[in-house]
């Protein structure tokens, strides 16, 4: 364990509040960084704290961004940090009064050393050469000091073989400031993994992210929009925009099964099929259901599957022509109030080695008409009372919002759905809306 070396140097680790509100304010005026935070003390306002850390609502991402080290020459600190250390510069700011400061990043972690050269006689100027409350912690720590010592590093405590209460080094920067290195113990390789963990699935976040629609093909008489809204970091659903040529489009919606991780590759593994083989399949939508379920089958567990719902639109006749596997049925609010629902045409894909009863339906889009496909996380949210939002209220909610734009039509259906499931969301929810413009 850490706790009694750093103990050992409790009286040296003085925070001033120039330290800590120049660190905040450099992150948010460089970074324009959302993620720090100001957390109050108790007293006025401790209630309603009180109730945001007890909501449901996951709360704002939380860490250590940045530490102040005060030295005398800034240079040859940034050089010992990048050249002795192996840290990287994260930033080099200068400002209109003459005082600069370098942020250095070490090469795991996203906490920065923010360096700068405080003027003599200053409070920061005398907390030089002491020590700093900075401490690193290295997967082998024989490594990091043999390594570190050969550049030149000053190490006043080299690591013990045996340590009571886990092993550590300490060493100095060049102007004397004091800081500590300890080997990974079993408490900080937990913090760690949840750490890398974290860092892995918001780097797959963004990474699904550029699998949906980055733009949306120009057509004249139909105006469309779509938004996936997933339950964790990423998901399973799917919805797509691909031109078929001048004036047509094709329309498509998915949701494969499970949640997480696994669903989010299986839908990778769907949009390649998807992409790859719509060229192919031309203008028969059927056709493509046959062979995305083919290579979708072929190369998934035998459990996995995905519902499909997939249209081809004809912007000079308005015609709808559509293959549905399996998905819930999109709708059609007409002009005049009444609804027509598209109903699943085939079995859903990946599950069989062959669609079974695939076949193409179509349906006609007149002028003020409004499709809209989605996925279940709309109808079955639930409220406190258990009872799913269902697609009886999904239409109530259209019917309202009809001459509105697609895409206020799907931020209206969010809404809804969220004020009616106070609860945390269990399920992606994905909206695809077009609307027939003349």
């Amino acid at each position: 364990m850490w706790f009694p070396a750093i103990h050992a140097l409790g009286n040296a680790l003085q925070y001033t509040p120039r330290t800590v509100r120049f660190s905040l304010e450099l992150a948010e005026k460089r970074f324009n960084v959302g993620h720090v935070c100001s957390i109050g003390a108790p007293g006025a306002g401790n209630s309603d704290k009180r109730q945001a850390r007890m909501s449901p609502v996951p709360q704002p991402h939380l860490r250590l961004h940045s530490i102040s080290i005060f030295v005398t020459d800034l240079q040859a600190s940034v050089e010992f940090y990048v050249d002795r250390l192996g840290f990287t510069i994260a930033f080099d700011q200068s400002f209109s009064n003459g005082e600069r400061v370098v942020g250095v990043a070490p090469p795991e972690g996203p906490t920065i050393l923010v360096l700068s050269a405080p003027s003599a006689g200053s409070p920061d100027h005398q907390r030089i050469g002491k020590a700093t409350p900075v401490g690193f912690v290295s997967e082998k720590i024989e490594d990091t000091f043999d390594s570190w010592s050969l550049r030149g590093v000053r190490f006043r405590k080299a690591p013990d073989p045996i340590e009571t209460f886990g092993r550590y080094a300490s060493f100095d920067d060049p102007d004397g400031n004091h800081f500590l290195l300890f080997e990974f113990d079993q408490a900080t390789r937990a913090m760690e993994a949840e750490r890398r963990a974290a860092q892995e699935f918001e780097y797959a976040k963004q990474v699904q992210a550029r699998l949906f629609p980055q733009s949306l093909p120009s057509l004249e008489r139909l105006d469309y929009a779509g938004e996936c809204l997933q339950a964790r970091h990423v998901g399973g659903d799917y919805y797509d925009f691909l031109s078929l040529g001048p004036d047509r489009l094709r329309l498509l919606v998915a949701d494969v099964s499970g949640k997480g991780m696994p669903a989010a590759l299986l839908m990778a593994n769907l949009q390649a099929n998807v992409r790859s083989l719509s060229g192919a399949a031309g203008d028969v939508p059927d056709r493509l259901a046959h062979s995305v379920n083919r290579l979708f089958y072929e190369s998934s567990v035998a459990s996995a599957y995905a519902t499909l719902f997939l249209a081809d639109y004809e912007e000079s006749t308005g015609r709808l022509r559509y293959v549905n596997c399996g998905h819930l049925p999109p709708l059609i609010l007409r002009s005049d109030a009444s609804v027509e629902s598209l109903s699943a045409t085939s079995t859903v894909v990946g599950l069989f080695p062959t669609l079974r009863t695939a076949h193409s339906a179509e349906a006609q889009l007149h002028a003020g008409d409004l499709l809209v496909m989605y996925t279940d996380g709309v109808t079955e949210a639930i409220n406190k009372a258990g009872e799913e939002f269902g697609e009886e209220r999904l239409i109530d909610v259209l019917r309202r919002c009809q001459g509105d734009a697609p895409a206020s039509v799907i931020g209206s259906v969010i809404r809804e759905v969220k004020a009616f499931s106070v609860a945390e969301q269990e399920d992606d929810i994905t909206l695809l809306v077009a609307k027939r413009i003349r």
